[in-house]
């Protein structure tokens, strides 16, 4: 009877056991289905602790919004071609990386490729907090399809020295502006350091001489008649490339310019960038050496410079709703966009108190924080991506050497800036989408090899403008001035 008893219990125990293991599968399975798995094309390479920042991420978002993300990262050389492929032949993405400068916002706008956000998007943090210029720069027609990174607003270019050579030959690098300026330090290099690159370009490396409408057209800075150009039409491009064909035949310019991706690998004199306040300390930490800056032009605000990062949401997404609301959590949540900053804390990067003195001397400024980052020196390359990809610079840690007020330094800076002319102006496709569709792809092809000096102009530039002008180039410039007429009256 024991015996009977005894094995009575464990059936029991048995069933008891098993119908818990079935009840909690079943609520884990629920759970699952009730998340929602976003996904979200970058620009950059793909890290070597992607995998564990990302299980980070997930295990804080799945809590706060009941989301999943996969990120998918394409380096930032082969970023518009394949970004276009997957657009033109995917539809299983939420969110990508897009811009004035590689997948062009305006015209995937046109194109009809991303989300119209207006029902979602003025009930966030981020469009109270963002400046409004920037959302100024979001609209087409109307309607808003992107979400801007606020960092700098205006367009800064700005010639990046290694200030270890700029040391070596007392190289006067403030009075140096023009591409012609550098020529004298450039042939001294070139002549005492063989394992230097004097000017290092990359094949999405163009210059910067005009507020751009579309590739390559656009109205000259300072050209008070607000005349809309062919840039290979005007004296100053023509010089410029006469120019960098002359370096690139006296070895300045590295020979792969046209096809290599940008890479932090090599040693190199000056590059072009992107400047902003601090400029040095963000250079420093991306190539990992000093460096000290000149400006090329006076910067102003353009729908170029204030669309220099965006993220955008596919208009086939299933959970548009869902994408809004992870990248508002980015905005708002300190943790998390330091997270996919800087990497995991402990691991990557360490927190450095600030002092009581500097806090003293930031106080009543906007985006303090009591914390600054000291990047762990054998690590933080692991996880070292496109910081200003992922949305807004304004919250997040500065590093240990820059000042605690840095961000509010950049919104003061943003506040001085002038709007260019076309600021805000939408220029209509629909006249003209095919020739402008067709202008791309020959830029695509000619582009690359043309600006960095690879190819005679003499003989290339030629060719390029009659293949332009059977492409309907001039239709398009007509069609552009005509509308940028009609708005400044």
């Amino acid at each position: 009877m024991r015996k009977v008893k005894g094995v009575l219990i464990l059936v029991l125990l048995w069933g008891v056991m098993m119908c818990v293991i079935s009840c909690t599968k079943s609520s884990n399975e629920q759970e699952d289905a009730n998340i929602v798995k976003l996904v979200w094309y970058q620009i950059g390479s793909v890290q070597k602790d992607e995998a564990l920042v990302l299980e980070k991420v997930n295990e804080y978002i799945r809590e706060k919004i009941g989301v999943e993300l996969e990120i998918k990262h394409i380096d930032i050389g082969d970023y518009n071609q394949k970004i276009q492929t997957i657009i033109n032949t995917e539809s299983n993405w939420d969110i990508c990386f897009t811009s004035s400068w590689v997948n062009d916002y305006f015209q995937n706008v046109e194109k009809g490729v991303f989300y119209n956000l207006e029902e979602f998007i003025k009930d966030t943090q981020m469009y109270e907090d963002i400046d409004p210029r920037f959302w100024k720069a979001m609209e087409i027609e109307g309607a808003i399809y992107g979400i801007p990174s606020e960092k700098e607003l205006g367009n800064m270019p700005v010639w990046i020295f290694t200030k270890e050579y700029v040391d070596k030959y007392n190289i006067p690098y403030e009075s140096i502006h023009t591409l012609e300026d550098l020529e004298p330090w450039l042939e001294i290099i070139k002549e005492n350091e063989p394992d230097v690159i004097p000017m290092y370009l990359a094949r999405y490396t163009a210059p910067t001489y005009m507020d751009k409408i579309v590739e390559p057209i656009g109205i000259e800075y300072g050209d008070d008649t607000y005349t809309v150009k062919n840039v290979f039409e005007t004296e100053r491009m023509q010089s410029t490339l006469q120019t960098t064909r002359r370096y690139y035949e006296k070895g300045y310019i590295n020979a792969d310019a046209a096809t290599i991706s940008d890479t932090i690998d090599c040693k190199r004199f000056v590059v072009k960038g992107d400047g902003q306040p601090f400029s040095e300390l963000i250079f420093k930490k991306e190539l990992g050496y000093e460096v000290v800056i000149s400006p090329i032009m006076e910067s102003c605000i353009t729908n170029a410079s204030a669309r220099g990062a965006i993220n955008a949401i596919n208009a086939k997404s299933k959970n548009p709703k869902k994408a809004v609301e992870l990248l508002d959590l980015i905005h708002k949540d300190l943790y998390l966009r330091n997270l996919l900053n800087y990497g995991i804390e402990g691991i990557h990067w360490e927190a450095v108190e600030v002092s009581d003195e500097e806090l003293e001397q930031a106080k009543g400024k906007p985006y303090i924080y009591d914390k600054k980052v000291h990047l762990i020196s054998d690590k933080y390359k692991d996880y070292s991506v496109i910081y200003w990809a992922q949305g807004g610079l304004f919250n997040t840690y500065v590093l240990e050497d820059e000042p605690i007020d840095k961000w509010a330094s950049f919104e003061e800076f943003n506040s001085t800036l002038k709007e260019a002319p076309t600021f805000g102006i939408d220029f209509e496709l629909d006249q003209v989408k095919k020739q402008v569709n067709n202008m791309n792809s020959i830029m695509e092809e000619y582009g690359k090899a043309i600006y960095t000096g690879t190819v005679d102009p003499d003989v290339y530039v030629p060719k390029l403008l009659e293949i332009l002008e059977k492409a309907g180039i001039s239709e398009v410039i007509d069609e552009f001035q005509k509308q940028l007429d009609k708005e400044s009256k």
